[in-house]
């Protein structure tokens, strides 16, 4: 049973006023962020600049296929939970609850992540302040645009999203100019640094695997446009067009951006190892607007970064909600989860939401160890997400056939069906296996333990659904392709 949205205000029910320009903003804002203004130029320095592209070139074309997959089943079905009810109703409803349970978790960790971190950034401005204020604050913040209603929040999504883009077009521009010799000093640079020492590949395949890992976690956030199919004013002409823009977007910000990054700093230079959070004018982005002469280039990018955050937590407390009250509606969560006020908000599951995320972030104050426990129990949960929209989606296209149906029935039809979901499933068990290579070689098992928590923690919740509830692989046939 799922939960179809309405515009009314009954207990139960959300409201459709997410327009196109928000869910192409939105899923767009999900994927770049932090990963491209902080890690890529770690990517850079790992794998060389040939291997960072050929990274981030195959995750971005493998989610694509992913949100093509997605949009197919969500223009024809249009659901509270997205591909967990997928799960449910396409594959094995043990499933279902596993899925939406760790993406539940997954978000309402990375919310505590990101408020942790603006503490950080804004210390780069008032370091003597405590950075629990900070945290507390962005948290209260972040839960009001939410309660407000779900046009607040896609409004904020937006501009929050649009800061983002600009200072990527921005960055294009400059570094593309700087290349050629126009700004920098005058001589051009050209694009001798991709074959300087052992680029453009460097570090053998053990590098290029572990880059892989790194740009999967970037992309993570673009199939939010799944969760907010549901409150889309119309979903299906919003769903495709969103995910064609945001397709180009993608291929145009992140593989131009590493590009210009890798063609202006060497890899083997120590700043790109070195940019984090913590020193954001170790930012490739950082250097690039230095080296033109920019003053408060650092302070520039860390204003960036610091929306880039609040961004991500503001999606995350969207996704965590959305997905526990489809939850709560189909009888997955407590039934009270399910229930929304009268602005279609549904304040319980925002609530309990909110309630984890402070809980976690607490941890990371009082005790370290068992927070970077939680953090790593999420970490692979998005790529466990991917695999079950790949499986829903290859279950739902041989159900409709089976069925007797035809694909010209179909609103949006996903592209290169079978190849984009055979691909992102195998290119998703490729990542999850070399997200620690070092500590499966020497098999050190407690390191294993944390980096791979997200899979026990699926099979359990998946194993005690099954054996509660008795469930099965649903036949072909049996499979309920509409209400």
């Amino acid at each position: 049973m799922s939960t179809k949205s309405n515009a009314s205000g009954e207990a139960g029910s959300v409201k459709r006023s997410l327009q196109t320009r928000h869910l192409s903003m939105i899923a767009l804002g999900g994927s770049i962020g932090t990963g491209l203004f902080v890690t890529s130029g770690s990517t850079i320095a790992t794998a060389g600049p040939g291997g960072a592209l050929l990274a981030y070139m195959a995750i971005g074309i493998m989610v694509y296929f992913l949100m093509t997959s997605l949009g197919e089943m969500a223009t024809y079905m249009p659901v509270s939970g997205s591909f967990a009810e997928y799960a449910t109703r396409f594959v094995d409803p043990a499933a279902g609850f596993a899925l939406g349970w760790n993406y539940w978790f997954n978000w309402a960790i990375t919310l505590a992540v990101d408020i942790s971190t603006t503490a950080i950034l804004m210390h780069f401005w008032l370091p003597h302040v405590p950075g629990w204020l900070f945290s507390v604050g962005f948290l209260a913040l972040i839960f009001i645009l939410n309660v407000i209603s779900v046009k607040a929040f896609g409004e904020t999504e937006y501009w929050l999203a649009m800061i983002k883009v600009i200072t990527v077009l921005v960055f294009l521009a400059v570094g593309l100019l700087t290349i050629i010799g126009v700004l920098g000093g005058g001589q051009a640079i050209g694009l001798r640094n991709f074959t300087v020492g052992d680029a453009p590949f460097h570090g053998g395949w053990p590098a290029g695997l572990s880059v892989f890992v790194v740009a999967g976690f970037s992309f993570q956030g673009t199939e939010l446009i799944g969760i907010t199919a549901v409150e889309s004013a119309t979903p299906e002409t919003s769903i495709p067009k969103a995910i064609k823009e945001v397709f180009w977007r993608i291929l145009i910000f992140y593989i131009l951006a590493i590009a210009v990054i890798a063609a202006l700093i060497p890899y083997m230079d120590p700043n790109l190892l070195g940019a984090s959070e913590t020193h954001v004018a170790m930012s490739p982005f950082t250097l690039v607007f230095q080296r033109i002469g920019l003053a408060g280039a650092a302070s520039l990018m860390n204003a960036v970064i610091l929306t880039s955050v609040l961004s991500s937590a503001n999606s995350g407390m969207y996704a965590s909600t959305r997905m526990l009250w489809a939850m709560g509606a189909n009888g997955m969560a407590p039934r009270i989860y399910g229930k929304t006020n009268r602005r279609g908000v549904p304040l319980p599951a925002l609530l309990l939401t909110t309630l984890v995320g402070a809980l976690t972030f607490l941890t990371s104050i009082l005790g370290t160890n068992v927070y970077q426990l939680l953090v790593a129990a999420s970490g692979l949960t998005g790529f466990i997400a991917w695999i079950g929209i790949a499986v829903s989606h290859l279950r739902f296209r041989r159900a409709l056939i089976k069925q007797g149906h035809s694909v010209d029935e179909l609103v949006y039809h996903a592209k290169m069906f079978p190849f984009g979901p055979l691909l992102a499933l195998v290119l998703g068990i490729v990542v999850i296996i070399g997200q620690d290579i070092p500590s499966l070689k020497a098999f050190a098992w407690d390191k294993l333990i944390i980096s791979y928590m997200s899979i026990p923690l699926f099979i359990v919740l998946f194993t005690w659904y099954k054996l509660r509830h008795h469930t099965h692989l649903i036949p072909l046939d049996e499979i309920k392709l509409k209400d």
